[in-house]
């Protein structure tokens, strides 16, 4: 209940005492950390995806800004060698100002991830955006063949939309969903949530060739997984297991890893760290109260 306090009163929190607990979820402010970071994860056996945080470009110079930090992303991580792909978000590229722009912009990065040897995740973002998310992905992966999608399970549409995704042999990210979406579109029951997520994986893996990422923390969901991947005899490497840098999920990384499955990490990095900072920490109340720690307690570490 603490926690959950203090993840209320966070807009009254000074953003450098909320930005020393957020480091946790944020790579750093710039291209090196993130890339040490992936270095890092890259070391104990995890794969990375790399996303510059922001969203909702204000205009196309913008747009473009974050389209240069992508190409040097997918340059920087081909001379790595590191193991990593990036996760892009379309009104980050410009989709709300400038919607052909934009498509023309996640195009770019996908020519040159093709010529690198990687792969674009195209996020999901709200469902005002769903439809034109979906379109320029279905495009982007017809002309590349390195472009994969997001579902998110709570929205009511999710089993259409995977259905479709399956036919095409489609690259998917299943996640739970993070925006806030009325109840005619969208489940806000825990279990139903959970009960879309696994009607969607399982259609997915219906599909020839399609390759499923499962995103989640949830310790229950993962163990429903592992056993629909058994039951269905979905082979390990068609689907891997994704997590967000920072969120504690115990040894589920390493046992997720011992039983064969490939897991990625979802760094973020960039200046605009403290609205995505700020979400995590509403979502955990429990690291929230780490918030009081250190305004109180600065000697403690967290």
């Amino acid at each position: 209940m603490f926690g959950a306090l203090v993840a209320r009163l966070l807009p009254l929190v000074p953003k450098p005492v909320v930005g020393m607990v957020a480091r946790r979820y944020v790579a750093g402010e710039d291209l090196e950390a993130a890339l040490a970071a992936v270095s890092a994860l890259n070391g104990r056996g995890f794969k990375a995806t790399l996303d510059i945080l922001g969203e909702n470009a204000r205009d196309r110079e913008a747009a473009d800004s974050t389209l240069d930090g992508y190409l040097e992303i997918l340059d920087r991580i081909a001379d790595g060698p590191l193991e990593s792909n990036i996760s892009v978000k379309p009104t980050h590229l410009g989709l709300r100002v400038d919607a052909e722009g934009a498509r023309e912009r996640i195009f770019a990065l996908a020519e040159r991830a093709r010529r690198t040897d990687n792969f674009v995740r195209i996020d999901m973002e709200d469902s005002s955006v769903t439809d034109a998310t979906l379109e320029i992905r279905r495009e982007a992966d017809r002309r590349f063949s390195n472009c994969g999608a997001v579902l998110q399970a709570y929205l009511k549409r999710t089993v259409g939309d995977a259905a479709v995704l399956a036919r095409d042999g489609a690259n998917v990210r299943v996640c739970k969903g993070i925006y806030k979406e009325p109840a005619d579109i969208a489940f806000h029951d825990k279990e139903e949530i959970r009960g879309s997520f696994l009607r969607t994986a399982e259609i997915l893996m219906q599909g020839e060739g399609t390759y499923c990422a499962f995103a989640t923390h949830d310790h229950e969901l993962v163990q429903r997984l592992l056993r629909l991947i058994e039951k269905r005899g979905f082979p390990k490497d068609r689907c891997e297991f994704q997590v967000l840098l920072g969120v504690p999920v115990g040894s589920m990384l390493n046992d997720l890893s011992g039983l064969g499955f490939d897991v990625r990490v979802y760094v973020p990095f960039g200046k605009e760290w403290y609205p995505y900072a700020t979400r995590r920490l509403k979502e955990n109340p429990r690291l929230a109260a780490g918030i009081f720690k250190q305004m109180f307690m600065p000697e403690r570490r967290l």
